[in-house]
């Protein structure tokens, strides 16, 4: 799957499979815990009606009524004490709360537990079919209790037994003429049997029977039988759900996916050498910052090769001069007609061959430094006695021009000149600056200093013609020798700005060129903190 669409939808169809595999573990236990709420409110008024019967009866008077209960209704009912019962703590407790307990045994089977009052008896039925004959057996006890009381009073004694049993359905006493039953069904209940009739929309049942000696006719319902929750309703929202679900992915993927196939372009466009090729980078979002990335790492690439390229050319050329001084001085040897001839010539060839060691010793240095990060060594440095070191070391090479230190400013917390800086590095490129200008010079140099609460300066200027101002943006590449104010004769491979240019950028400073207001000519600076690693 090469599609990041086909990927994201695969992972959720997955997500969605492990979803609805749970989801019809839960369903169907969900269905188990309704399934047993109903049971237990359909027996618990008729069971609680029995158990409160039982309560004030002797152990004779128990048995007898287990007995006769049992008879009338088909079911089988026994007494026993709640230890031998196999029943957890918890379905104790719930007993103890004046709770009934139905635990199904078949397709339709159930045992029904109920506590005599606080006696440690139960009284335990085992109903074969729940709803049938618990309405039974509800219609016996009720009947049972109600003839107890006179006329009037039976609507009033039934209300109590439905509220103090809290039965889990609808009694209610009516005439013969208001019940909803046909010609053969009131003939039946008026001859004191029970009868079950159909709701209206024929998904109820109403229990009506007859109480004899009184006009009233006892109705038990609506009885609902439950509708547990179909699984093909989980799998059709499932089936809907991923529809919509892919959809959305698909129209939200599928516009990041021809972006990212145009990123994956250009990048094999790159790849052929077309260095040229770029990615639009529209939007702020991921795609759009990595499009960014992407075309900034092009340009930088194109530039190093392109940079490359040049200087491969630019030793080329550097290479050849030397060599055929080299060549020209061998062959003169040969003819040299006496030994100060011969030791001209290898004077030459000794310059050449020194000049060619200051070429391969300022290439190595530019590459280390364009490789990466060396290891500095950072310390406290005097940065103007490093400036008076240089120019000891400079200022004999070339008399006809004068050397100085300009103006310096110290840091005003008493520190003095002290700055952290690499010392052999800054060194370099200080010696580079001023090199630099002593062979572009006229016949005045002067370096000067300041240092700031945080950031340090160095300017090196000079009286020479300058540098054109639309060329300072490219002074510091690498072999770049401008031909006409600062002329190729003076000298120098055009490596050795590039060199400080790297070096104060690994010391988190920046060089920069201006106008030597002063002198006239160039101004190189040197900006670094004062402290490495402060903001």
């Amino acid at each position: 799957m090469n599609s990041i669409f086909l990927r994201i939808y695969a992972g959720m169809l997955a997500v969605l499979v492990l979803v609805a595999l749970l989801g019809v573990g839960t369903l169907h236990l969900v269905n188990e815990v309704r399934a047993e709420q109903y049971r237990e409110r359909l027996a618990r008024g008729t069971f609680r009606l029995m158990a409160d019967n039982l309560a004030p009866m002797s152990e004779l008077e128990r048995r007898r009524a287990v007995v006769l209960w049992g008879r009338l209704l088909g079911i089988p009912l026994t007494i026993q004490p709640v230890a031998e019962a196999n029943l957890d703590s918890g379905a104790r407790n719930r007993l103890l709360r004046g709770q009934v307990l139905v635990r199904q045994t078949g397709p339709h089977a159930a045992t029904i537990y109920s506590q005599v009052n606080e006696k440690q008896l139960l009284l335990t039925g085992e109903v074969q079919q729940i709803s049938e004959q618990l309405a039974r057996a509800t219609v016996f006890l009720l009947i049972d209790e109600l003839i107890r009381f006179p006329l009037a009073e039976q609507p009033q004694r039934l209300a109590e037994l439905k509220e103090a049993k809290q039965f889990g359905f609808d009694l209610r006493l009516i005439s013969l003429d208001q019940a909803n039953l046909d010609t053969d069904q009131r003939r039946r209940v008026d001859e004191g049997d029970t009868v079950m009739a159909l709701g209206k929309g024929g998904d109820s049942i109403h229990v009506f029977s007859g109480i004899s000696g009184s006009s009233w006719v006892l109705e038990i319902g609506p009885l609902y039988q439950m509708s547990p929750y179909p699984p093909q309703l989980l799998v059709l929202i499932g089936v809907l759900g991923l529809s919509l679900i892919g959809l959305t992915v698909y129209l939200l993927v599928r516009p990041l996916e021809q972006r990212l196939g145009g990123l994956e372009g250009a990048a094999t466009r790159i790849a052929s050498g077309r260095l040229d090729a770029r990615v639009p980078s529209r939007g702020s979002d991921s795609v759009g910052r990595l499009a960014a990335a992407f075309n900034a790492m092009a340009e930088h690439l194109q530039r190093s090769l392109s940079i490359q390229r040049e200087m491969v050319q630019a030793v080329s050329h550097e290479l050849r001069t030397p060599v055929a001084r080299l060549r020209f001085g061998l062959e003169m040897i040969g003819d040299a007609e006496n030994e100060t001839a011969r030791r001209k010539y290898m004077d030459g060839m000794d310059s050449d061959i020194q000049d060619l060691d200051k070429l391969v010793d300022e290439m190595l240095t530019y590459a280390r430094l364009e490789q990466g990060a060396p290891a500095l060594n950072f310390q406290q440095v005097d940065l103007g006695g490093l400036i008076d070191q240089v120019i000891d070391e400079l200022a004999p090479l070339r008399a006809g021009v004068r050397v100085e230190r300009g103006p310096a400013l110290d840091a005003l917390d008493g520190s003095g000149a002290l700055v952290e800086a690499e010392l052999r590095y800054l060194h370099r490129a200080l010696q580079n600056l001023v090199s630099n200008a002593m062979r572009h010079a006229e016949a005045r140099v002067r370096v000067s200093y300041q240092i700031g609460q945080q950031r340090c300066r160095v300017d090196v200027e000079d009286d020479g013609p300058g540098v054109p101002e639309d060329a300072w943006e490219r002074i510091f590449n690498p072999f770049l020798r401008l031909d006409d104010s600062r002329t190729r004769a003076s000298g120098g491979h055009g490596l050795g700005l590039s060199i400080v240019r790297r070096i104060i950028y690994w010391h988190g400073g920046r060089a920069q060129i201006s106008h030597s207001e002063a002198l006239g000519g160039a101004k190189f600076s040197l900006v670094w903190p004062r402290q490495q690693g402060a903001d």
